[in-house]
This record gives C-alpha cells, structure tokens and sequence, in this order.
C-alpha cells in the first residue's frame, strides 16, 4: 500500500522502552529514490536533539494513533553517533551509524536493500519487533577505512529531504506542467513510487502521480525536475485523489496510459520479506 509522505510527519517514533520523538523530515537517495532515514526531533528528552532513525528498525505502523513502533530502545538512541541533519550526511557518518546499530548496509546489492527489497531484512537476526543488543561501535580507523573504500566504489551518497523537493517544478519535454506537492511512500519497502503534480496553473484541480523512472533529469540548483512525458500525456494522465486509496487497478491503468514499464516487474525476482515481516503494514 501506499502512504502519503505527508500523513508520515509528526508520527510518534516509539521505541521498546517508550517515545524517542516525532518524525520532522525523511532523507531519501536520489539514486533509488528510496527513503534512507527518518529525522526525529527527540523533544526534551534529549535537549531537542534531531536523530536519524533507519526504516530497517521500523515494524507495522500504527495509523490510528499515528505511531512507528521501532526495535531499538531510548538508551541506544541517547548514544547513538551524533550526526548533523543540517548538513549533508556523508558515507562515513553512515557507516558509523549503521555499525553502531549492526545494521547491514544497504547500498551492497542490487535490491533496493543491499539485496533485499526489505528493509527489515538487514536487521541483525531479526525476528518481529525484538530489540537488538547493543553494539560496540567499531573504532574510528575502521570506520573511515570503510567509508574510504566505499567512496573508491560507488561515489559518496546523495541524500536527499522529502521535503526539501516540495514544490520543486515538474517540466514536461516540451514545457512546464506544475510543481511536486506530495510524494507516495511503498509502506512496505520504503521506496518513493510516485510523485503527486499539482497542474493547477495550467489545468486547475488536476493532479497527477509521476514516477520517479520516468525522471530524465533533475536540477537541485534550480529546484526543478524534467521528465521524459509529454505535456499532452500528463494532461490526459489519470487524475489523483488524494482522498481515495491508490490501488493496484489504478496503478496499472498510469502506467498504460504512459506506455511504461511498472516497478513491481523490475522488481518481482528480488528476495521477498517472510510472512508477517513487511514494513509499516496494518
């Protein structure tokens, strides 16, 4: 199923032992388009310290009462590695953040989770929402020895606020069509599916979803994203309604609009989750 990005802000972030914080922001990477970390803001607890939660510790959500039960408890968040969520998060800060939690990484493979589509499958002998024990944190050399050599082969990560992309300009091959007003999360993977386009400016009250594979480029200097759709096709497209549930039907019925490939084919071979371990499910 698919949730708006928006109902996931402010949810309560609850862990084994009681409430870390509320969720502020979600850093995705551009690459998979595939939110990375939760930003908590820890409130007085923690002196309003902002931590990054990672979806791989996160179990089925609690819509009713807006909550995401994690398996982790408040003392390992207190020591967790400090990191700035004002500035870029770099490969070395997340190797440090996820040896901290024994988490394995999630850019090794060619899943959306290392090799997985889950991210609940990298937890460290997971099972349910049990907490993990603590981990020792491997010495600084360590850490940078691993960052170093995960910069040699893939690049430093890209990553990017959900909310920082709010607003951002969607140009067809052959000129604008409206701005990004929402994004649409897979509740089970993670992954962006869909953007929601506000037309307004050009065809009023008429919002649309475009995918992320369907980006030819994006400019983060000028806020804007070019898509390889035509501005006919968008406005033909499907309209959106953000009051009704996405389904599977309406899904397909985008994509043969478009004349484009669905994500869940691509993705139909990836290791699937056990019974019972989806993320963020009813």
């Amino acid at each position: 199923m698919l949730r708006s990005m928006k109902d996931l802000e402010h949810f309560a972030i609850r862990a084994t032992d009681g409430t870390i914080g509320h969720a502020k922001d979600f850093y995705f990477d551009d690459a998979a388009w595939t939110i990375r970390y939760l930003v908590v803001d820890t409130g007085s607890w923690l002196s309003s310290r902002k931590v990054l939660i990672s979806p791989i510790s996160i179990g089925h959500a609690n819509w009713a009462e807006k909550v995401l039960p994690v398996s982790i408890t408040k003392e390992q968040v207190k020591h967790s590695p400090d990191i700035d969520t004002e500035k870029p998060v770099s490969r070395q800060h997340e190797l440090g953040y996820l040896s901290y939690y024994g988490y394995q990484d999630y850019w090794s493979g060619d899943g959306l989770w290392g090799d997985m589509s889950y991210p609940s499958l990298l937890m460290p002998a997971y099972a349910g929402l049990v907490s993990a024990p603590p981990v020792i944190p491997p010495d600084a050399g360590t850490v940078s020895a691993r960052a170093e050599a995960a910069r040699h082969k893939e690049g430093d990560p890209h990553l990017r606020s959900c909310k920082g992309i709010l607003d951002y300009d969607i140009q067809a091959t052959d000129g604008d069509i409206g701005h990004v007003q929402d994004l649409l999360v897979d509740e089970e993977t993670w992954a962006i599916r869909y953007m929601v386009v506000e037309t307004g400016h050009w065809w009023l009250g008429h919002r649309v979803l475009v995918a992320p594979q369907w980006i030819r480029k994006v400019s983060w200097s000028d806020t804007a994203v070019s898509v390889n759709l035509t501005r006919q096709a968008v406005k033909d497209a499907p309209p959106y309604d953000s009051a009704a549930q996405l389904d599977r039907e309406q899904e397909i019925g985008i994509h043969e609009h478009y004349g484009l490939p669905a994500y869940w084919s691509a993705e139909a071979k990836r290791p699937a989750a056990p019974l019972g371990q989806g993320q963020l499910g009813l």
